[in-house]
């Protein structure tokens, strides 16, 4: 850097890094003074705090009379010529200042020069002087505390250069507190808070305290701050021989705050504080007046602190307070003026402070801040501010009690909050938001859990993501991990009060629109996660099992495409077999395994991990979220349409509804494209001699007998599934397509609404008014002699999902209640029945394994579903333990489930055995059997209607079922107390009142009115500190309480 001496006699600076004979022909035509270089400062005399960077000296120029007005000095100290007078400040230690004069000043410029012109050479001094290495002393250093915090006050206040942050200021022309982009000095902002926060602190020692008063002057740069709180002791400290606001104001490392067995709710802390402001100062003044000492304080210091008037001490006999008024040391935070950035941040802190500290009216530049209390300062946010729906955003907010007030309301920007300890804005939050906002997100997780069945996962942090939080606080004793006290760390533990929300709060949080934008956003995220499992369209599809693809599927003839969806793999050899006659160009087959996933009702997890579901969208080349309404929005798939393929009973209509509502519930604009449609096979067939008839469901089956006097003529076979077709008989379904091929026809809203019906949960009532309908009609034709409505008439062609709802589905629906409820009348469910029916039939002594017994119950009484499920019904009905059966009706002969697991730990079927209980023949008496009405099954004579038990075993056993529509809950009871009042009834006399009863059980028994009850375990306390947990609830099985009670405890 080149210094000039101009004509004037001022100073001009050039950023010029080079020596002169560098300059060529641009070379500045003013007389060079001094070349500086590397590190040096220039501190103008005499505010030696004004200080520039320059480069360590190199050499120097003088020809003329020198008139400086600035005081030079290299990191050396050497070549610095002054004005007599002039201080001289030695770099880098700005405080070893020397004084020079005018005749020292030139001797040295002589002997340096030669006394004459140069040329522009470096002379040999200069040269050893710049290449002279830095002493041990220079090395390393030791600094006082006002030199360190001088040196380093990033550690101490923050940064002292400008930086560009999103804060929250107050706005004077709109009246609010906003957010914006501002620069500002965080070192300035933290020495005017100090002293704010001071002030408010006193708020604390003196209850009585009722007025702040801030005055900030940008043009005089001065700033006040005045409380009428008790005043600082104004006497002598002794062992310091100072008076005391001098030694707390002057003196680093002073403070009232020292002593940590006192509980304080105070802001100070380390003894920093005000001390700060006074060394970032050119001049700071302290008034305070001391009722208790009658005495009026005044002293100022300047100079960052190194000077200090006189304490001025008169008597006094008002009211008390102080008065703290500084001048910021602006050069020191490269600052020319306090600019309109700094003061709107300084005066959101004087807001901040009326909000934190009740009792407190604030006066901000002798106007009163219009904030009355917390719940005025948080309006001031959220002003002008609207919700999802266009209300204004709402606010919940309590004093929990005299140390924790909190607000809330909705963030659009993720997590925000706006905290205070003690006065002290913590802008990072700290410990005790996280308290306040972990005890709120806590109740708002139980609610979503119940809210957002199905949907993503939400974890508290996402749940905190929606919320605004507010905190007002007193914490005794807090800590923070810097002095700038942004972030709040001390221990919960420690805070020295609970923060205690009422009900009514996290009600009212409940009701502010957070669980909605909760679960508008979980929904979000759900259908993005989605998207990223779309298909898309594309000729060849790999990684898919059992896929036999259609060979246009994906190309520019996709449309004509048609996937066939089968149930199960003996269905899918049915379809292939069929496309040897219709080939394999447009036609692909893919088998479902089993029933489709309820996607209307499903989790969002369950549908992410559904391969089954995954695997359709790939093959058809859907999309999430895309609709497919014109030609073109068809042309992206790779499937024109889907043919489903089930077999013919009420399981394969269930099957077809979930695909439809699977295809509904994600893209309903698809039914309207007549997208899906059915193939149907016979499920009879009647043969005599060359003549063959098919019905394609049971009520048509059934008219037709009914019509047929000559019926019991010909040969009936049943169908059970598309697996008791022959290939044959495949390729001639195939070849006949159009009578085999019925499609699906939207007719309108009503289509809509009937496949809601059928799948949502939404509408159980709905669908307990259309299963009794059914119900009662069917009755009514059965009575007159008419047989059932069916939908597939020889000559019918397509069907609205109105009538497969209505039709088919319905049988489905009303076929469910009938296997899933017990009747009342025996106790047991169709499954259960068939058991019995074979084991009364086998009259078998001997023990049998339960698998063998399932395969015996498939044989004689007709069983069609799969033998898994029949084979833990015998388990069922076998097992003993506290909790299932108090009358098994079958023996266990082996491990059939303990209380541990709720019966579901049972040996595999394979390696248990079982017979009936004597006790089971004495219930369900054999003389009764030929007054049974028996069902029949493909001619085959199978069990009961229903047995005629001489206890009702509905309640002896209880009753647990979930259907279509309904459902069933009873409890076992005792059968002692049974009998007893089958006997009274028997008399004509009332019965007793029974309470549910388990065997073996030791608990106890509370009835709470309206059919509920309260089931209780028992506990012995063995000591002080240890319990024995002695019986368990019924229905709370041992593994579970202590995987998901217990352990957690530990």
């Amino acid at each position: 850097t080149l210094l000039y001496n101009t004509p004037q006699g001022s100073l001009s600076f050039c950023s010029l890094l080079c020596i002169p004979c560098s300059f060529g022909s641009s070379r500045p035509s003013l007389e060079p003074l001094a070349y500086v270089e590397g590190g040096a400062s220039l501190v103008a005399a005499p505010d030696t705090t004004s200080t520039l960077s320059f480069y360590h000296l190199i050499t120097s120029y003088a020809f003329t009379p020198l008139r400086f007005f600035s005081s030079f000095q290299s990191s050396s100290g050497t070549l610095a010529y002054v004005e007599s007078g002039a201080s001289l400040v030695v770099a880098p230690d700005t405080t070893n200042v020397v004084n020079f004069h005018k005749e020292s000043m030139f001797a040295k410029m002589a002997n340096d020069s030669g006394g004459g012109d140069n040329n522009g050479e470096v002379t040999d001094a200069a040269k050893v002087q710049s290449n002279k290495k830095q002493t041990i002393e220079k090395t390393y250093q030791k600094k006082s505390q006002l030199e360190h915090i001088l040196l380093r006050p990033d550690t101490y206040i923050g940064s002292v250069e400008k930086v560009s942050e999103l804060m929250w200021i107050y706005d004077y022309e709109k009246d609010m507190i906003l957010q914006k982009h501002i620069e500002y000095v965080p070192g300035l902002y933290k020495i005017f808070d100090e002293i704010l926060v001071n002030a408010a602190d006193n708020k604390q020692r003196d209850k009585k305290m009722d007025s702040i008063k801030i005055e900030i002057n940008a043009e005089s740069n001065t700033i006040s701050v005045w409380n009428n709180g008790q005043g600082i002791p104004v006497v002598m400290h002794k062992e310091e021989n100072m008076y005391v606001p001098t030694m707390i104001f002057g003196h680093l490392l002073t403070s009232s705050n020292y002593n940590d067995e006192e509980e304080k709710v105070t802001g100070g802390r380390n003894g920093y504080g005000a001390k700060l402001c006074n060394i970032f100062s050119t001049k700071f003044t302290v008034e305070t007046a001391s009722k208790e000492y009658r005495r009026q304080y005044k002293q100022t210091w300047g100079n960052n602190m190194t000077k200090a008037s006189e304490p001025k001490i008169k008597e006094f006999s008002g009211e008390e307070f102080t008065k703290i008024t500084f001048s910021p040391d602006l050069v020191k935070f490269k600052m020319d003026k306090l600019d309109d950035d700094i003061v709107a941040l300084m005066s959101r802190r004087a807001y901040d402070v009326a909000a934190s500290t009740r009792g407190v009216k604030v006066m901000l530049n002798g106007k009163k801040i219009p904030v009355k209390n917390f719940r005025d300062y948080i309006d001031l946010y959220i002003k002008g501010k609207e919700d999802d729906t266009g209300g204004q955003l709402k606010v919940v907010h309590e004093i929990a009690n005299e140390r924790w007030e909190v607000g809330m309301t909705l963030s659009d920007r993720g997590f925000q909050q706006m905290s205070f300890v003690n006065s002290i804005a913590t802008t990072k939050g700290g410990r005790h938001v996280d308290y306040v906002v972990d005890m709120i997100v806590k109740q708002l997780i139980e609610i979503l859990k119940k809210k957002n069945k199905g949907g993503v996962v939400i974890k508290p942090f996402q749940v905190k993501n929606h919320m605004w939080i507010f905190v007002n606080c007193l914490i005794v004793n807090p800590t923070f991990d810097s002095q700038t006290k942004e972030n709040m760390t001390l221990q919960m533990k420690s805070f020295g009060s609970k923060c205690n929300l009422s009900e009514k709060f996290i009600n009212q949080v409940i009701k502010s629109g957070i669980v909605e934008s909760v679960l508008t956003w979980a929904k979000f995220k759900a259908q993005n996660e989605l998207v990223k499992t779309s298909g898309k369209k594309q000729s060849k599809l790999k990684g898919i099992p059992k896929l036999e693809d259609a060979n246009e599927a994906g190309t520019k003839n996709a449309q004509r495409c048609t996937l066939i969806l089968t149930e199960g793999d003996s269905a899918k050899s049915l379809a292939v077999a069929g496309l040897g006659v219709i080939g394999r160009d447009y036609y692909g087959v893919f088998p479902l395994r089993g029933k489709l996933l309820n996607v209307r009702e499903a989790t969002h997890k369950q549908i992410l991990e559904n391969q089954e579901i995954n695997n359709l969208i790939k093959i058809l080349g859907l999309q999430y979220k895309k609709k497919y309404i014109t030609a073109e929005d068809m042309k992206t798939l790779r499937y024109g349409k889907v043919m489903i393929m089930t077999d013919q009973d009420q399981d394969g209509s269930h099957i077809k509804g979930l695909l439809i509502n699977f295809i509904h519930y994600n893209w309903p604009e698809l039914l309207r494209q007549n997208f899906l449609e059915e193939f149907i096979t016979p499920i009879v067939k009647a043969r005599k001699r060359n003549e063959e008839l098919s019905f394609y469901s049971l009520p048509e089956f059934e008219e037709w007998k009914s019509n047929t006097p000559s019926h019991h003529t010909y040969q009936i076979k049943y169908y059970k599934g598309l697996g008791t077709s022959t290939s044959k008989e495949a390729k001639e379904y195939f070849s006949n397509m159009d009578r085999h091929r019925i499609l699906f026809r939207y007719q309108g809203q009503q289509d809509d609404d009937h496949i809601v019906l059928a799948f949502s949960k939404k509408h159980v009532e709905h669908r307990k008014e259309w299963l009794t309908n059914f119900m009662v009609e069917s009755k009514r034709r059965k009575e007159i002699g008419l047989s059932e409505k069916y939908l597939y008439a020889k000559d019918t062609k397509y069907i609205s999902y109105t009538d497969f709802v209505n039709l088919e589905l319905v049988l489905f629906s009303n076929a469910d209640n009938i296997r899933s409820i017990p009747c009342l009348v025996d106790g047991v469910k169709p499954g259960q029945r068939k058991i019995l029916f074979t084991c009364f039939k086998r009259n078998d002594k001997r023990e049998v394994k339960v698998a063998q017994l399932a395969g015996s119950v498939a044989e004689m009484s007709a069983y069609h579903h799969g033998e898994v499920s029949l084979c833990m019904t015998i388990v069922n009905l076998a097992q003993n333990f506290i909790g299932s059966n108090n009358i098994n009706l079958l023996e266990p002969r082996g491990q059939f489930g303990t209380r541990m697991a709720g019966g579901k730990d049972s040996a595999s079927p394979r390696y248990i055995f079982t017979k009936m209980s004597p006790l089971t023949r004495m219930i369900f008496h054999p003389n009764d059997d030929p007054l049974l009405k028996h069902e029949y099954d493909d001619n085959q004579k199978i069990e009961p209607v229903w047995y005629v038990p001489i206890l009702p075993m509905i309640l002896v056993n209880g009753a647990d079922g979930i259907g279509t529509g309904w459902m069933t809950k009873i409890s076992n009871y005792n059968p002692r107390e049974i009998v007893n009042n089958l006997r009274k009834l028997l008399d004509n006399s009332d019965p007793t009142v029974m309470l549910p009863w388990y065997k073996n059980f030791k608990g106890t028994v509370e009835d709470c009115g309206d059919q509920r009850y309260l089931i209780s375990g028992e506990i012995a306390i063995i000591g002080q500190n240890k319990i024995e947990i002695t019986e368990l609830p019924i229905g709370t099985w041992t593994q579970n309480y202590k995987e998901n009670v217990l352990e957690p405890l530990l």
